[in-house]
């Protein structure tokens, strides 16, 4: 692995639509306590179940600590690649690296700083050193040349690019007082376009309510096409989400990708019911010194937007809710040729994410092939 002293902007390097084709794809092994009930029981059958899920469309590489290495191995599949990388959680899109591409194909990635979505003002635990070496450390194991772009703040589950020039993000997380509180709107915006080689940000208001990512936009709206969006979305005018999805789809109307395309907009619904943590889930959680702690009866941030798209499937999560097979219809819309493979989710939202915020892909190191799917 090499640093590049350059931007991919300067070097012709951008980051790819997630409905490319991947390579590969990056999830971490979870055991920390203040995150995964009861020792992770459960979400380590649900990383399983994720995992050997991915595996049958592209390589998995599992990273585990030296302690749970053995752990992990002897629990997946073994056409999951385990890799002994150490980190304090399992957020593979806010700590891996972004990767970028150019016309023929090759990868770069590029490292972000990582400080616990809001370090000191707000971040969720005291310690992110190890999470915040993990992108530098993975791109060194698969020996791809590296952009660093720190100290800039930012993690993979802000940013969504159509690989056409257009990302989205929130106002709520970029600008949020935790992450580059002396960098102004324009500031940020021209770092992106710097870093992801892109045209135009459109800068949606706000994420889920009670995300405590600071609103990541990978849980409100994801592209599924250049041109075409999915946005989390509730009919109940009582739920504090309805003004938020609301505000978010008035910019997507006004708006127009960097090719002059208006947005279609497919509206995905939330759980009908909230969907909070309980007492016996709560028990299973141990804290440490300076961690965001929760309480029994605290509303998650439940959104089926947050999906993985994988090469020949979408990895969509579940949560025992009459919207789930609503859900599946509305993908299987936006994804005509992908296998809707729906995965109950609940022992990840209680970590404080879902599916796409344990994943983060690898492109095709190619040109990208037409007609895939």
């Amino acid at each position: 692995m090499q640093y590049c002293k350059s931007t991919p902007g300067e070097d012709g390097y951008r980051m790819p639509g997630e409905f490319e084709p991947h390579s590969g794809c990056i999830m971490i092994w979870p055991v920390r306590p203040g995150s995964w009930t009861y020792g992770g029981v459960g979400a380590k059958k649900v990383f399983t179940e994720i995992a050997t899920a991915i595996s049958k469309w592209e390589t998995v590489y599992m990273l585990a600590d030296e302690e749970h290495f053995e752990e992990a191995r002897a629990t997946l599949p073994g056409e999951v690649i385990v890799v002994n990388i150490e980190s304090d959680d399992s957020w593979a899109r806010d700590v891996g690296p972004t990767f970028v591409k150019n016309k023929e194909g090759k990868l770069r990635g590029v490292n972000w700083s990582f400080n616990a979505w809001g370090g000191t003002y707000d971040g969720l635990y005291a310690d992110w050193s190890r999470d915040d070496l993990v992108a530098k450390r993975f791109l060194e194991y698969l020996d791809v040349d590296c952009y660093d772009a720190a100290p800039f703040v930012l993690e993979g589950g802000s940013i969504h690019s159509d690989g056409e020039g257009t990302l989205l993000v929130t106002e709520a997380c970029l600008l949020s007082p935790g992450r580059n509180p002396k960098l102004s709107r324009e500031q940020i915006e021209e770092k992106l376009k710097a870093y992801l080689q892109v045209e135009k940000v459109i800068w949606l208001p706000c994420g889920i309510f009670q995300d405590e990512t600071n609103e990541h936009v990978d849980n409100v709206c994801a592209f599924t096409a250049p041109g075409e969006v999915v946005l989390a979305w509730t009919e109940d005018k009582a739920d504090p989400q309805y003004e938020m999805s609301n505000r978010c789809l008035q910019v997507l109307e006004q708006e127009r990708d960097a090719r002059g395309r208006k947005i279609k907009v497919r509206k995905l619904l939330i759980p009908n019911e909230p969907v909070c943590i309980t007492e016996e889930e709560l028990a299973g959680l141990v804290f440490e010194p300076g961690e965001d702690e929760r309480e029994a009866g605290e509303q998650l941030a439940a959104s089926y937007v947050n999906f993985y798209i994988a090469n020949g499937a979408i990895i969509l999560p579940q949560f025992g809710d009459e919207n789930d097979v609503p859900a599946q219809r509305v993908l299987q819309e936006a994804f005509p040729g992908r296998e809707i493979v729906p995965v109950y989710a609940r022992d990840i939202i209680v970590g404080g994410g879902n599916i796409h915020c344990i994943t983060q892909q690898i492109p095709a190191p190619a040109p990208l092939s037409e007609g895939l799917f």
